[in-house]
Formats: structure tokens, C-alpha cells, sequence
């Protein structure tokens, strides 16, 4: 069995396409490079064509939605919901506020530390979404920012469209969030978890774990920062303060049945700090949990060192 990779520049991070046909590979990255083009259009909030950016100019009235803006946003709303706010999509307005205004390129390249205030999130409660209407609704302060979910989405809807488009068994890495499809190779497709997506095993601590199904996401405190008139911030916050998240942890890595569920419970672990590896295991995800000074906490499923060098 063959195997062929392609990766190219997507979403502010790099895309990876990892297929079992090499003869499938080039149709395989037309249909990833489409599905991250529509992602993108619409839930982008750096792009001033995009349908969220459209959404935070209609001044609370309603607006006409794509189905795939619709279907960003409703996910975004259960994640708020099943985490109890912890995950909220109406954080756009915390992370301006926090000096995050535009391309992650530009604001770590300023000259000036980004002045800042502390502001809330506004609440998911506030975000209407009529699917029979075909439109979606937000109050005219609120700024949606669709980062805990959409990128998740985006890699889950891209590897189940390889697979039944281009036919093949594919892996879908956006910059750490990796959604598998079709029947894995003997013994899993074999994922590198770090602390830096970019990294590689030969320069970066961490592990190699087997993933058979769903989707694994590493959120990390270590990789976005930039510099604030307070401090150094990060990517990670807590919507119910407006800051970001205390660095109990620097990388939470999570296996669950979808990339998506496993990025919102990476990220919910970071702002949830101490109560996190209880709250992962109350919910039967498998987790690494990594703290600033390296030391690790394993939930139960998620293979430790000793056992992989056992099973070796």
C-alpha cells in the first residue's frame, strides 16, 4: 500500500492531504482546496468578503446565509452549549479587544505591544439561526469569531469529501486538527502530537499515536502570542472573563469521533485549567494534557509512553 502527501498554505496555517492512492492525490487536493475555499468565505473574519464579516454589518438585522455558514454557526452554538459557555462563538469582539484585529501575520509583525481592554464575550445565546428562512441574525455589538470550531469543521467535511469524491482513504491535517475518513491503514495513520503543529518528531517533544476513525486536535497556548501593553497574550481565551486563559496547560491533544468534537474539548481543557482532565474523563475523551514545565496528565484511552514502548 502507497502513500502520498501534498501540503500547501490554507486558513492561516498549512494544509495536509495524506492519501492511500497516489493516483488519487492531485483530485484529492482539488476537492480539499474547495471545501477550504467555502470554509473560508464564509466564516473567515479577516476576509471583508466573508459571510461573518457580512453578518457583523447588518447592524442586527437579518441576513441571507449559505447553508455551510448556517451549518458554522449551529455547531458553534452546540459546542457553547455542551461545554456551558466555556467554547462561545461570540468571542470576536473579546479577541479584537485583546489587540487579534487582523491577519495573525500582521499583529505579531507591529512594532507596538497591541493596547488592550478586557471585554466578555457577548453570550451564544444571542445568535439566531432561521435554516427554513435561509438566514441568520446577531445583535448589532457582536462580533462572531468561529476559530474553536470551523477550522474542525472544515477538516472534517474535507476528508469525508476525499474520501467519497476522489476514492480514497484520506487524512486531513489544517495546522493540527486531523480528521481521518475511510479505512485506515493497518495499525492507524500514525500522527505526531506536540506542543507545534509545525514541528516534527526529530525536533519537538511529544509522541506518536495511532488514530483509526474520527479526528484529533491539539490546542496549545505556545504557538499564537503576541505582544499586549499588559503582557504577552494568547489565542486561547475565557470567554467569561475576556482574557486569555491561565496557562495551567500548555498543549491539551484529544481523540474523539470528529475533529470537531475533539478541537472544542481541546480548547474548552485550556480555559478550564485544573478542572480539565476531570471533565475529559467524565466525558470519556482521551486526552494529553501537558503542563508549562513539560509534566504530562493522561486521561483514560490516551496511550502513555510506557505503553507505546511496550507495544512496540
Amino acid at each position: 500500500m502507497s502513500i502520498a502527501s501534498a501540503t500547501f498554505p490554507a486558513l492561516g496555517t498549512t494544509a495536509e492531504l495524506i492519501t492511500l492512492d497516489p493516483l488519487a492525490l492531485a483530485d484529492g487536493v482539488d476537492v480539499l482546496e474547495r471545501e477550504l475555499d467555502a470554509i473560508d468565505r464564509a466564516c473567515s473574519r479577516f476576509r471583508d468578503d466573508s459571510e461573518v464579516r457580512q453578518l457583523g454589518r447588518a447592524d442586527g438585522g437579518w441576513m441571507r446565509a449559505s447553508r455551510l455558514l448556517r451549518e458554522a454557526l449551529s455547531v458553534a452554538v452546540a459546542a457553547a452549549e455542551q461545554t456551558d459557555g466555556v467554547v462561545d462563538p461570540t468571542v470576536g469582539g473579546t479577541m479584537r479587544a485583546l489587540g487579534w484585529d487582523a491577519d495573525f501575520r500582521v499583529v505579531v509583525s507591529r512594532q507596538s505591544p497591541a493596547r488592550i481592554e478586557i471585554r466578555p464575550a457577548a453570550g451564544w445565546r444571542c445568535i439566531e439561526i432561521d435554516d427554513a428562512g435561509g438566514r441568520v441574525r446577531v445583535p448589532s455589538d457582536v462580533e462572531i469569531d468561529l476559530g474553536s470550531t470551523a477550522k474542525a469543521l472544515a477538516a472534517d467535511r474535507a476528508a469525508a469529501a476525499v474520501f467519497r469524491l476522489a476514492g480514497t482513504p484520506a487524512l486531513v491535517n489544517l495546522g493540527g486538527d486531523i480528521a481521518v475518513a475511510g479505512p485506515a491503514p493497518a495499525g492507524g495513520w500514525p500522527i505526531h502530537v506536540g506542543d507545534d503543529h509545525r514541528a516534527t518528531p526529530s525536533d519537538a517533544d511529544g509522541q506518536v499515536v495511532a488514530v483509526a476513525a474520527g479526528g484529533l486536535a491539539t490546542s496549545s497556548t505556545t504557538v499564537r502570542r503576541w505582544r499586549t501593553t499588559e503582557g504577552i497574550a494568547h489565542h486561547v481565551v475565557d470567554p467569561r472573563t475576556g482574557r486569555p486563559a491561565p496557562e495551567v496547560w500548555r498543549t491539551v491533544s484529544v481523540a474523539a469521533a470528529s475533529c470537531l468534537d475533539a478541537n472544542v474539548a481541546s480548547t474548552a481543557a485550556i480555559v478550564l485549567g485544573e478542572e480539565a482532565p476531570g471533565w475529559l474523563h467524565a466525558r470519556a475523551l482521551a486526552a494529553r494534557l501537558v503542563r508549562p514545565d513539560g509534566r504530562t496528565t493522561f486521561t483514560p484511552g490516551w496511550p502513555t509512553p510506557q505503553e507505546l514502548a511496550c507495544a512496540a
